[in-house]
Formats: C-alpha cells, structure tokens, sequence
C-alpha cells in the first residue's frame, strides 16, 4: 500500500495541496499536543502554518484500507475548492506515516448542534435551513461543478463541519469515488457509508442501480434530522409510531396536522415543513424517484407553498406493519420497530 500510495501521488500531476514531511507535521502540531478527536481513521489534532493560520491534521493509522482512504481523499477534494466543501491544504506521505492537513473548524461538527441538550450552543431554525442550503450547493458541486463527478457515500452530521461564521463543509471523503461526469451508473463490489443514511439501492439491488442518487438519499436522512432536531430512530420515543421520524412525519402532513415547534413564529415553522418536505423527496425509495441536487438547491430556495407531497418513501406503506433498517442484513442485532398509526400532532 506504501508504494501503491506513493505510485498515485507521482502521477497527480496538478496536485494542488503541498506535500509536507512528517517532522514538518509534528512541528506544525507541536508535537501532536492538542487532539481535537479520533475515530477508525486515526486521530485529528490541532496545529498552525507558518503563516499562522489554523489547520486540523488527520493522522491516518496503518491499516491497508486507510491507505484507501488517503488516496481518495487526495484524489477527490485535492483539486477542488468550494466555499462548502472543506479545503486541503496539504498532506504528509513518508512510508506508513500519513496524513491530511485541512482548514480548521472552529465550530466543529453539525452533530453537536443538532442533537445537543444545552441551551449553550442555540442553532435558530433560519440558521440550520442557512446550512441546510449550502450542504445542498457544496454536493450539487461535488455532482456536477467538477471535470470529475465526486460522489461522496458519507453524507452525515459527523461530517459537516463548521467554520467560525458558521458556514458548513462537506468532509471526509475517505469513501468518496470519482467518475466521469456523464456516467450516470456507479460499478460498486460492496455496500459502503453510514448505517441510517445509505441509500437502499447499495443493499437491494433489485430497487434501482447504484448512482449519485445514493447522495441524495443520505442528505434527505441529513435534512430529516436538522430540521427536526433529533435522530431519525429514537427507541425512546413516547409514541410506537414516532420510534422512526420519516415515517411519523409523512402520516402527518398526510393526515394535514401543522408542526407545532415551542416559540416559533409562523416564518419558521414554514421553513421547517419545507426541510421536511424536500428531505421526503430526498429518500424515495427508487433512485429515481428522488431529485438531482440541482433539483433540491431549487427546492429548498423556493416556497413550502410551491411543493406537493411525494409518495410515501419506505419500504412499507400498511401501518403496523415491520419495517427494518436497510442494514439488518449486515448487522443481526439492528432492532426492527413496530410502526403503527399516531393520533398525536406532529410537535417538535
């Protein structure tokens, strides 16, 4: 995987991210002093140019497959720049030492903001549909702005990031592919992304081919949960039918309840229904069933009022009636809920 590694890097020839070494790298975190977070992937620390500015360095571990991720990380975001795609500015490549140097964040993930209890990190609902829109623009770039069509396969909370005015970043493109712009079907040998916001097309087959529509799905599952503020699967939830949010959601603007949303003016309660609304488009159960992101920024720009409900997005349409996770297949511990009808208005 090394000289796999350094074989790729050879032949990108318009690189734009600079190649730094790893004694540069642990000069410029002294010393890899201040982590900012970790996962599979390795860990992410703080660290500071020479020019001053800012930057978060992911260290990628040993693994075979983070080599993977480092090329396509390299090969995707590498030669682009977008006002909502986050930057990289560099990368290190000695051997198994490697590593990913990005613009800092310093609001970190939409994770915590939109699932977070504390008063102290308030998101208003004009601020969350703000980011919202320009998730949107950053992925209909990614499909459509580049000489290469970027699909992305990771479309999560986790991986929205925040810079200091609060304007959002698509990141982490270690399971990101690039095709030709006008290959509309993507060849996959495995299922890839995060369990809750893979699109049904990379399980069952038999749905519909493997596209960018994969991306659009994930966003829909992404927009669901910030326009709602919570998870799209609570097992805690008061109500049987409330357990998984897209279902409860579609039955009540079917059955016609308003959102009722504590202290929110009529303004706000618009834009939410409009979130809702795109974001059930967004997972349709057929890829093509489901809008191009160009379709989706024009949604979300335009009125609630313009929009028509979409067919009811899942894989059951009786109530009652179990539905399992798209991933149960992969993982024999998933839960499968009983979703059964609600009398309850649709609050927030």
């Amino acid at each position: 995987m090394n000289d796999a590694v350094e074989e790729f890097l050879q032949s990108q020839i318009n690189l734009m991210p600079i190649r730094y070494s790893y004694s540069k790298i642990r000069k410029m975190s002294k010393g890899f002093k201040d982590k900012l977070g970790e996962g599979g992937y390795g860990s992410v620390y703080k660290g500071k140019l020479e020019s001053g500015h800012l930057v978060a360095i992911k260290m990628l571990g040993n693994s075979k497959a983070n080599g993977q991720d480092f090329i396509n990380e390299v090969a995707t975001i590498g030669r682009i720049h977008h006002v909502n795609v986050v930057q990289l500015i560099g990368f290190c490549a000695e051997g198994p030492k490697r590593a990913l140097i990005y613009e800092f964040m310093p609001n970190g993930s939409l994770e915590k903001y939109i699932f977070s209890q504390e008063e102290s990190i308030p998101l208003s609902i004009e601020k969350t549909y703000e980011i919202s829109l320009g998730v949107a623009r950053g992925i209909e770039y990614l499909h459509r702005g580049c000489d290469m069509q970027i699909l992305h396969f990771d479309i999560k909370p986790h991986n929205i990031l925040l810079d200091e005015n609060f304007i959002p970043k698509v990141s982490d493109f270690g399971l990101a592919k690039l095709y030709p712009a006008n290959d509309s079907i993507v060849s996959l040998t495995a299922a890839r992304g995060t369990l809750g916001y893979i699109a049904p097309e990379l399980f069952y087959k038999n749905i519909g081919r493997v596209s960018y529509k994969a991306d659009i799905y994930s966003f829909g599952m992404l927009l669901l949960e910030m326009a709602s503020r919570r998870k799209n699967v609570n097992a805690f939830a008061d109500h049987s039918s409330q357990i998984y949010f897209p279902t409860w959601i579609y039955g009540q603007f079917s059955a016609g309840n308003d959102i009722e949303i504590e202290d929110a003016i009529e303004e706000e309660k618009k834009t939410t229904k409009k979130m809702i609304i795109v974001a059930l488009w967004c997972i349709q159960m057929k890829p093509s069933d489901r809008p191009s992101m160009n379709k989706v920024v024009e949604m979300l720009e335009g009125e609630v009022e313009c929009l028509e409900m979409p067919s009811k997005p899942f894989l059951s349409s009786s109530p009652g009636r179990q539905i399992r996770d798209v991933g149960d297949n992969l993982n024999s511990t998933n839960s499968s809920f009983q979703l059964g009808e609600s009398s309850q208005p649709a609050k927030l």
